[in-house]
């Protein structure tokens, strides 16, 4: 039989330097497994190598979201399927043994078997460029609140001679005056030292501060280009917005429905229920993220929103729990969100009046 007349299956473990390529055939026979540079000649000669066993059905990729990223749009772009595949669990690995020959294999297998079906994020788009920009803004961020709490930190342990003139100064009052202090003495002194010290972490605050400001300049436009509406939403905003579009891609329509969407965030309910208890828990899985950013939105609804605040009284009266109330307005945020994801709108259904 000629390769060109047999349907294979292909799969990829993915490194750093070399990814391990397995192919099998439609009943699941082991065909050939190979290394191939992670360039791109190495992609090109995997590709061929994989169409020289016959006509590829799909290709099972696990960890498209790092090192498989880039072989990832490599097939895409050249009309192969590409399915992403989680790591195989740890009975599965006692079972079968661990490496990388193995691991493709079993990634082929599992798009064989059906047990991987997810379609892996594009990664091409504006949306992988707005979840560029806002990896350097979360560093910011945190190293900004570790800074801030440095200062903190050596004010309470200073000489009270540093110690009295900074008492009661809120936050910018306290960066803005150690900035524009100038110690003099002799770094031999402790409290020459800590006053360098607090000046050197004022300034770095000051640094980051305007890092974060001058990516919000960024992040803002290309956010509201994406998605005018999802911006529009009450308590959506820029931050929260470039979180929910990055966890659903350049690709939401990988979503299948507002449902998937909601189980990507964490916002799905889980059964709890038992005897004659009938009720829902918080989802403690999903991208948490996401969930954090859903969970913005809703403590911003709480404050602000009179829908929100109604709905919150009234199942309040009901006897629901804060937690369940919050678990039911990340729900129905969720599915707000969902319908104003780019690529989405065609698909549109009238939303249900819900909080």
């Amino acid at each position: 039989m000629a390769a060109q007349d047999i349907a294979v299956v292909g799969g990829i473990d993915t490194h750093a330097d070399l990814h391990q390529a397995a192919v099998i055939d439609s009943i699941g026979r082991h065909l050939a497994t190979e290394q191939f540079e992670t360039t791109p000649t190495g992609y090109r000669r995997l590709l061929d190598w994989l169409r020289s066993h016959g006509e590829v059905l799909a290709v099972g990729i696990e960890g498209t979201g790092a090192y498989g990223a880039e072989i990832a749009r490599f097939l895409t772009a050249n009309e192969v399927t590409v399915v992403e595949v989680d790591r195989p669990d740890r009975k599965a690995r006692r079972d079968n043994g661990k490496s990388d020959a193995i691991d493709a294999y079993a990634a082929a297998t599992a798009v064989l078997s059906g047990r991987a079906a997810g379609t892996p994020k594009a990664r091409n788009g504006i949306v992988e460029a707005i979840r560029a920009l806002r990896v350097v803004r979360k560093s910011a961020v945190k190293a900004r609140t570790q800074t801030i709490n440095q200062v903190r930190t050596l004010i309470v342990t200073a000489p009270s001679s540093v110690r009295d003139k900074l008492r009661g100064l809120s936050a910018k009052e306290l960066i803005d005056t150690l900035a524009r202090s100038r110690p003099t003495g002799e770094l031999a002194d402790p409290a020459c030292a800590v006053k360098t010290a607090l000046r050197r972490l004022a300034r770095r605050y000051q640094a980051l501060d305007e890092e974060i400001k001058e990516a919000d300049r960024e992040i803002g436009p290309l956010v509201t280009q994406t998605a005018p509406g999802l911006i529009a939403l009450p308590g959506v905003g820029p931050e929260t917005a470039g979180q929910l579009l990055a966890s659903a891609g350049d690709n939401p329509d990988r979503l299948r429905s507002e449902a998937a969407f909601a189980h990507l965030c964490g916002a799905a309910p889980v059964p709890a229920s038992s005897g004659r208890t009938n009720r829902h828990r918080l989802n403690r899985g999903g991208d948490r993220a996401a969930n954090n950013a859903l969970h913005t939105i809703v403590l911003v609804r709480m404050k602000y929103d009179q829908r929100t605040q109604e709905y919150v009284a009234r199942r309040t009266a009901e006897g629901m729990t804060k937690k369940d109330i919050v678990r039911c307005l990340k729900r129905f945020v969720a599915r707000e969100v969902y319908r104003h994801l780019p690529h989405t709108a065609r698909n549109r259904e009238p939303l249900p009046q819900t909080a």
